[in-house]
């Protein structure tokens, strides 16, 4: 299975993924397996709205902040059963693929005290994803966030290049590589 996701993977970046997106989006559609098939790209990438949501430090931040890198954003809540399942695996990305072209970056979208979001990663072990709100939804209803969790994709420009709605198993081979598939067209 691996040796076919390392194929894949290949064909992808031989293909020309980069960040326009003028990359054949079907190589990376080939590298969607299981959960990572609910993962829709988009034809031509969708500018966002660059509205501000609070910073995990209690300031200001805006998507726009990490510009210059792959983004996959996460949309989640303390009271959603599956943001639990799929929380640890968006760590487990971050922590294998995280870096200078890359980040995950997740935002609890509604009513989500500090101290709830504090005790959710406490319990479920994650300490390396952002712990940013968006308290108002102001974000998520610009966004058109409808349901938890949505997952989106940014390009370096900051545009959204692919959504998933519900949660996905974001530790998988096949997640892992899209992204670096991602990455590495930023490289060329």
């Amino acid at each position: 299975m691996k040796r076919i996701f390392a194929a894949l993977l290949y064909t992808g970046l031989a293909l020309g993924a980069n960040p326009a997106l003028a990359a054949d989006t079907a190589a990376l559609e080939a590298l969607r397996d299981g959960d990572m098939k609910k993962l829709n790209f988009h034809t031509d990438a969708v500018e966002i709205s660059d509205i501000a949501f609070l910073a995990e430090d209690g300031g200001e931040a805006r998507l726009g902040d990490y510009a210059g890198k792959y983004v996959v954003l996460n949309f989640w809540a303390t009271w959603c059963a599956p943001c639990r399942k799929e929380m640890p695996q968006l760590s487990e990305l971050q922590t294998e693929l995280g870096g200078e072209r890359f980040e995950v970056v997740t935002v609890a979208t509604g009513r989500n005290a500090p101290q709830a979001i504090d005790r959710f990663f406490d319990e479920i072990g994650v300490t390396n994803l952002p712990k940013h709100r968006d308290p108002k939804q102001a974000l998520a209803r610009q966004m058109a966030v409808l349901g938890l969790p949505i997952t989106v994709i940014l390009d370096p420009e900051g545009r959204e290049i692919a959504r998933l709605r519900g949660d996905a198993d974001w530790s998988s081979d096949s997640a892992k590589a899209i992204v670096a598939a991602l990455i590495e067209g930023t490289e060329s």
